[in-house]
């Protein structure tokens, strides 16, 4: 029995297509911000163009936002920034709106007016992608390869895509989510022509796939790409740059959850998949059921986020987690981490999740020294211990062994100690930068389900974090 695709899809876009209203006031916008833009840019040399989702109608409902480059001339850079901003707060004043400064490669103009976002973006006006200055004078090199590459009758496929990838956690390339951007969507498109057509292909994507629809790379070179963008789970060439991948951002799991989902949908086509499952707080009988399940311990290293870009954020939270990881898992400690994971709502709550396999140890613990063969070591052992071993210095096997009693009891001790230091010293011991500072001003390690469940309380955000954490999901 042929599986009826079109007919979800039909009815799916019904839903994800912007409604005349909605295109009608933001296109509006658009053309009002142009012309001011124009306008001011003449008195610099410089010129806007549109960029984003609305320059190939492939944006989604309820998405009322758009970029404005303005291409400046060679000019310095710290100039290009000063007029840049000052553009870009010269338009949203005459929009009536109301504006902050955002930091990508340049600062830049975030504005808001009549409901719609804006963001003024300067870039350098450049003849070739060979000759950026930054990431962000790729955008108008990608503009014009869309427009001339994506069909018009393709910006719903592009739409499918962009919802799919959105209800499904993997839309993003921010350092959040860490999946697939809207540029890489509309590059699949391309690339496969039809939404279906990229489900089938993803299906059958390994880790490390090259797709390289410039052919920049022959065949026998793929070895070569793949040293290039190394560990890189899907490798799409930039088609306006050969030496970048547009997937970097794409992690393992993001990669195996398209693949998962595709399968899903085309052994089955339902709508569910292109509507977010909801998701409830975790409730107090829920947490303690899953601890007594799985009989771990889950430690939370609880602090306030430090007041920086979310894609500085979030990077920084996920190597504190592998460094508390490995502070805890040091030899002469032996505790053992289980699993983890990182929140942060990004105002006023970050947290570190240790889920504990181990995290009580014995009084006593054994330390094996060198062979009794081994002279000068063994002196050195001898000495070391001599007075201060629970048991021995003895003979195990032809080796030198004490038992002595263990600094840490307590994963949450041995926490406690690592991070009760100042800034300068948490940061040698590998905390990011960011995150050390906050930590030296406070911090607080909570195990007592009362008081992960007030966490909860006060965020419910989190308790979803923790629900999706037990609940966490098979990627095949």
């Amino acid at each position: 029995m042929p599986k009826n695709y079109q007919k979800v899809l039909k009815e799916v876009l019904k839903q994800i297509v912007p409604k005349s209203n909605e295109k009608k006031k933001l296109n509006s916008m658009v053309d009002k911000v142009l012309k001011i833009a124009k306008e001011e840019s003449k008195k610099f040399n410089a010129k806007p163009i549109l960029a984003g989702s609305i320059t190939r109608d492939t944006w989604l409902p309820g998405k009322m936002e758009f970029d404005i480059f303005i291409l400046f001339p060679n000019i310095p850079e710290k100039k290009l920034e000063e007029l840049g901003l000052k553009l870009g707060k010269k338009i949203i004043a005459k929009l009536k709106g109301s504006y902050r400064i955002e930091y990508a490669q340049h600062p830049y103009v975030c504005g808001k007016a009549k409901g719609i976002d804006i963001d003024v973006v300067p870039c350098y006006e450049l003849e070739s992608p060979e000759k950026l200055k930054s990431a962000v004078d790729r955008t108008p090199f990608h503009v014009r390869y869309i427009e001339k590459h994506l069909p018009k009758d393709s910006s719903d496929e592009v739409r499918l895509l962009k919802h799919f990838c959105t209800v499904n956690g993997i839309y993003g390339a921010d350092a959040k989510t860490e999946g697939f951007s809207g540029y890489v969507c509309e590059i699949l498109i391309i690339k496969y022509s039809k939404f279906l057509d990229v489900l089938k292909n993803a299906m059958k994507w390994k880790p490390g796939e090259i797709i390289d629809i410039e052919k920049f790379y022959p065949q026998n070179d793929y070895y070569k790409v793949k040293k290039q963008f190394r560990d890189q789970s899907l490798i799409l060439i930039d088609p306006i740059d050969k030496n970048r991948n547009t997937t970097a951002a794409v992690s393992a799991q993001s990669f195996y959850k398209l693949k998962k989902v595709a399968k899903e949908f085309l052994a089955k086509p339902s709508k569910e998949l292109f509507f977010e499952k909801k998701f409830k707080s975790i409730t107090e009988n829920e947490l303690i059921t899953q601890q007594m399940k799985r009989r771990t311990e889950i430690i939370l290293l609880k602090f306030k986020p430090p007041k920086v870009v979310p894609d500085i954020l979030w990077p920084q939270l996920r190597r504190f987690a592998d460094r508390l990881e490995s502070i805890l898992e040091e030899m002469k400690y032996e505790f053992r981490v289980l699993r983890k994971d990182s929140y942060t709502n990004e105002k006023d709550l970050a947290v570190v999740l240790l889920e504990m396999e181990t995290s009580k140890l014995p009084t006593a613990q054994k330390r094996i020294g060198p062979k009794i063969f081994d002279f000068d070591d063994s002196q050195r052992f001898l000495e070391k211990y001599k007075g201060k071993a629970l048991t021995g210095p003895f003979v195990e096997n032809n080796f030198w062994a004490v038992e002595v009693k263990r600094k840490f009891l307590t994963a949450r001790e041995k926490l406690k100690d690592s991070l009760k230091e100042s800034a300068k010293i948490l940061k040698a011991k590998g905390i990011p930068n960011h995150i050390a500072d906050q930590i030296s001003k406070k911090f607080e390690v909570i195990l007592e389900t009362g008081k992960i469940m007030e966490l909860v309380k006060k965020d419910p955000d989190f308790g979803i974090f923790l629900k999706k954490y037990f609940e966490k999901e098979s990627l095949v």
